[in-house]
């Protein structure tokens, strides 16, 4: 190579490098990716403009509460006070009055020697992938002359910062929120439908009249989500025997029968049998629990067809909806409340303070995958299971913990750990893949086998018992939980 070549050569390769270098450490450029995006409060419409638009719009929204999702409404809360209240309207009324100039009512408001928002404040920056907390309603509610909590008329909230009065603030928002998803409903439910809600109701206003502010909160939440989401018309009948199943069972362990097994004057047989003929009465299913067979046909083909595509949908969750999802159980205000409720150990017979969280953790996880169930199961599947595989072969000082367990709060006590929510999940799943009567069959079989295992003890029926309990809720709420039933034909 000619020697003027080499050098034209090494000077350019000189000169690359330096202007790499310049650009690497001189240049400024963006060392984070954007995860925020500035809003307009009270800016509706999106036009950027405070206009008599918006103004109707908040009417809109005060006659639909609940029509909006939490990122919209974070657009009606102007004075950042966690509250849709009438400041929020007044604050908007006065913008749109000067003409969307918030300096000129500022100026406005200032020689009346009243407050208000600086021009500044009146944006505010909102995390993209980030969970947003849902300003609380605190407005009039118009429909309460007519509202099915007939105590709802007497209920005064306040916006100060004690526990008690944020209890209040929270019962009130969440009574709207149902009694707005009743009067949608209430028209067409079923008798049985109406039976169930006649039964929640009493008990609201019980622990309305008794002061119990925390039950009644979560007594409120359950009857929202059974509005806005479960419906029995054009259902099978199965999924209303298995809760009449499952009461049962709860039955049993508070029984004469169970507390003569407990110190025992009766056998394990004895309690099975009665298992046997509540299976056979709500179900239509008899067992001969001494001589049950396995679980699972090992030699049938379908068997692992099915467990392959679960296992597609547990390993194809991504990484953004499991964020999205541990946002949401450590910041969702009504999820924190429902996983707050715990009994002390072993007081939680009938595995009452597992459901409610569940049916929330399920909701979020279905919106996360658009609705498609088998996306949502295999999403809470893969967050909160431990691989069986590593549980039998690593030492229990070496186990990893699952996502859930490092993240978030699980339901239910502390010694259920994420059991109870496993079993309420797999055996919800399984009846996406297999009938109804299939999953009872195999959950009965299964159970059964970890207690023949454990020896049939007072401590291994117990938990034969709740494990069935949960199985069930997860079952009946799988299959039947529609979160679009508000705006679809079949409520």
């Amino acid at each position: 190579m000619a020697k003027w070549l080499r050098y034209i050569l090494m000077g350019a390769v000189i000169l690359g490098f330096m202007g790499y270098t310049y650009w690497k450490y001189v240049i400024p450029k963006h060392r984070i990716t954007v995860e925020s995006e500035l809003i307009m409060l009270g800016d509706l419409d999106g036009d950027h403009r405070w206009t008599n638009k918006d103004i109707s719009l908040f009417y809109t929204f005060i006659n639909n509460p609940y029509s909006l999702d939490n990122a919209a409404t974070l657009r009606l809360d102007l004075n950042q006070n966690g509250y849709i209240d009438e400041q929020d309207i007044n604050i908007i009324r006065q913008l749109v009055a000067a003409n969307g100039n918030p300096y000129a009512s500022l100026e406005v408001a200032q020689a009346r020697s009243e407050t208000f928002p600086r021009p500044r404040e009146l944006y505010r920056y909102v995390p993209v992938a980030q969970y947003h907390l849902r300003p609380l309603w605190a407005l009039p509610y118009a429909g309460v002359q007519n509202s099915v909590l007939d105590w709802l008329k007497d209920f005064k909230p306040n916006t100060n910062d004690s526990y008690a009065d944020k209890l209040d603030s929270e019962i009130y928002a969440e009574a709207v929120r149902f009694d707005n998803a009743w009067k949608k409903r209430q028209s067409t439910l079923t008798d049985i439908e109406k039976d169930y809600a006649r039964i929640k109701l009493l008990n609201a206003k019980r622990l309305y009249d008794s002061g119990d502010r925390y039950e009644l909160l979560l007594s409120l939440i359950e009857l929202t989500e059974d509005a806005e989401t479960l419906t029995s018309r054009n259902q099978p009948d199965f999924p209303l025997k298995l809760l009449v199943f499952r009461d049962h069972l709860r039955d049993l362990l508070e029984s004469p029968l169970y507390a003569e097994f407990e110190i025992g004057n009766k056998e394990w047989t004895d309690v099975l049998r009665q298992v046997s003929v509540y299976s056979k009465e709500d179900l239509g299913m008899e067992y001969d629990f001494s001589n049950m067979k396995p679980a699972r046909n090992l030699s049938d083909l379908q068997n692992y067809l099915q467990r392959a595509e679960w296992q597609y949908y547990k390993t194809s969750a991504k990484d953004g909806d499991f964020r999205a999802l541990i946002d949401y159980a450590q910041h969702d205000p009504r999820y924190l409340r429902a996983v707050a409720r715990t009994s002390r150990k072993l007081q939680d017979l009938r595995v009452n303070n597992h459901n409610l969280p569940m049916v929330l953790l399920f909701r979020e996880a279905l919106r996360l995958k658009g609705g498609d169930k088998k996306k949502a199961v295999g999403l809470l599947d893969e967050a909160i299971r431990i691989p069986y595989g590593w549980i039998k072969f690593i030492p229990n000082d070496m186990l990893p913990s699952s996502l859930a367990l490092d993240n978030f709060l699980l339901p239910g006590n502390k010694e259920d750990g994420a059991d109870k929510s496993r079993h309420w999940n797999v055996f919800g799943g399984i009846c996406l893949y297999k009938s109804p009567q299939e999953a009872v069959d195999l959950a009965l079989r299964r159970e059964f086998q970890d207690l023949k295992k454990g020896g049939y003890t007072n401590e291994n029926m117990r938990e034969f018992i709740r494990d069935m309990v949960a199985n069930i809720n997860g079952m009946y709420h799988v299959m039947t939980i529609n979160p679009n039933l508000l705006t679809s034909a079949e409520k």
